[in-house]
């Protein structure tokens, strides 16, 4: 690449890129264009602090509509945004989903960044320090003057391709820069097209979590001798030095090991006292079946669930681990405790492959085909128990048809008790005294993450489960989504708590094939 200083007006040039005349005579007339180059926004504002050299990072269109509030997160460096990254916001700003309301939002944060006379290609500042400046990309007098642009349009011949126009504007801002440019995408091609190029590319980074949080769900392990672990069994509490409990977040559950096998489970307390799980043998519902943990992170997420002192349950677990079910058991146990008001379920409404079109019908009939995995749980702890003899058919007339009979869930549905939601409606409600369950919050971006935990109101207790594992989404991955990104942003608040399952309870097939495909 050339590396270009306006200042000097001197090249210096890679290997790659021979010297010669007419090399020489692009970058003649580069250093020509300097004021040109200038009203173009090709050339970043001076920093306040000289000491510092700032980089120029350029925005794509997919990581403003991912994080409107973006532009205030690079502190001292240089945002760039492409004045055709205007143009593909523009396709998304009638949309009534969250795309479409993150698209209206970088348009108005922009307007008002931009307040005054002043050309937007020349900067304005930002909160963190840096600047903010539009950049336009001409292709009908760019490449007359770089020797870059030439050879990236003969790599990618298409001029009037979004990405391709994107790309073009970076290698200009690198033309006439000192300091580093880097383009930030979330675009996996994107990403490999910049590399061909020469192009710094980097993912957005600021919404990740570690790598670690996401592939390592055991709990942790706090080794104690056998008097300690009697004490703890026999008062249910252990206080232990911050030494040995270092690292450790409120409302985390580890194991206590004194070696032997000899291992119970704990919960650090808002106090940094280790206390016991408080989980019944067995879950009760009236008229139903009744649910009983089979293993150890069952337990711990129903103690969680059924902690009134925590208000959000976050919970990671592969296919067939209970999550869902644990989740569903617990809330209908705590309605007929008249605990809350009722449960509220949702799912957000993203398909696995290709879709089946239009769905007819009401609003419960159009979600059943995304919550019908509820239905199932419902219908399985709900379903009345049958006598030994099993259930005596009621004789019908022949000429009469045979009637109806609802589901008991059914008809607390019809009651407003058990509450179907759809995402899509969320915004602008407040939800008290709710049991709220939100299956497969994986989906989520962390925007709608966040309109979700700000819906619930005083008495509400919220539970976002999924595996960070299955995401169909194409604006998340397993380190960017909704569910790790409310987890890692409210980790260590006191009334929030974390459980990750590792077992499977479906079948050894579906777990085998969990852990092995």
């Amino acid at each position: 690449m050339i590396d270009l200083d306006v200042s000097t007006t001197s090249c210096v040039f890679p290997k790659s890129f021979p010297v010669t005349k007419s090399t020489e005579k692009t970058a003649k007339r580069a250093s020509q264009s300097k004021y040109d180059a200038q009203a173009y926004g090709l050339i970043a504002p001076p920093s306040k602090d000289r000491g510092i050299q700032a980089k120029n990072y350029v925005l794509d269109t997919n990581v403003l509509l991912h994080d409107p509030s973006c532009l205030n997160r690079f502190k001292e460096n240089h945002i760039c945004v492409p004045a055709d990254v205007l143009a593909e916001l523009d396709k998304f700003k009638s949309e009534q989903t969250e795309r479409g309301a993150n698209a209206r939002r970088v348009h108005r944060k922009l307007m008002e960044l931009f307040t005054g006379d002043a050309p937007v290609t020349e900067g304005v500042p930002t909160e963190g320090g840096g600047t903010v400046r539009m950049v336009i990309y001409d292709p009908l007098i760019c490449p007359k003057n770089s020797a870059d642009l030439e050879l990236f349009h003969r790599i990618f011949p298409d001029q009037e391709r979004m990405d391709h126009r994107i790309l073009a504007c970076v290698l200009l801002i690198k033309q006439f820069n000192q300091g580093t440019v880097v383009l930030v995408t979330k675009d996996l091609n994107m990403h490999l097209k910049a590399r061909t190029v020469g192009i710094d590319c980097q993912d957005y980074l600021n919404d990740k979590v570690h790598p670690e949080e996401v592939s390592n769900y055991s709990n942790k392990l706090i080794h104690v001798d056998n008097s300690e672990l009697q004490r703890f069994a026999s008062s249910g509490e252990l206080d232990l030095s911050e030494e040995r409990i270092a690292g450790l977040s409120v409302n985390e559950y580890v194991l206590l090991d004194a070696g032997d096998n000899h291992q119970l489970p704990a919960r650090m307390d808002n106090h940094g006292m280790l206390v016991r799980l408080l989980c019944p043998d067995v879950l009760k519902i009236p008229n139903g079946h009744n649910l009983k943990p089979l293993n150890l992170g069952q337990k711990c997420l129903i103690d969680a669930l059924l902690n009134p002192d925590i208000s959000l349950v976050t919970c990671y677990g592969h296919a067939g681990t209970g999550k869902t079910l644990v989740a569903v058991a617990v809330g209908l146990h705590e309605m007929f405790n008249r605990r809350y008001n009722g449960v509220t379920i949702s799912r957000p409404v993203v398909a696995m492959g290709d879709q089946l079109g239009f769905l007819p019908g009401t609003l419960e009939e159009k979600m059943r085909p995304w919550l019908q995995p509820i239905h199932d749980a419902l219908d399985l702890l709900m379903r009345p128990q049958m006598p030994a003899s099993g259930p005596r058919r009621k004789q019908v007339k022949k000429d009469q048809p045979e009637p109806k009979v609802k589901r008991p869930w059914e008809l607390l549905m019809e009651q407003g008790i058990i509450e179907i939601e759809a995402l899509c409606y969320i915004r602008g409600r407040s939800i008290p005294n709710r049991f709220f369950i939100l299956d497969e919050a994986q989906q989520l971006t962390p925007q709608e993450a966040k309109t979700v935990v700000t819906r619930m109101s005083r008495g509400s207790k919220l539970v976002l489960v999924g595996d960070p594992a299955q995401i169909d989404n194409p604006y998340v991955d397993s380190r960017s989504n909704g569910l790790v990104y409310t987890r890692n942003r409210l980790r260590d608040q006191p009334f929030t708590a974390h459980v990750a399952l590792t077992r499977g309870e479906r079948s050894e097939l579906a777990d085998v094939g969990a852990k092995l495909m």
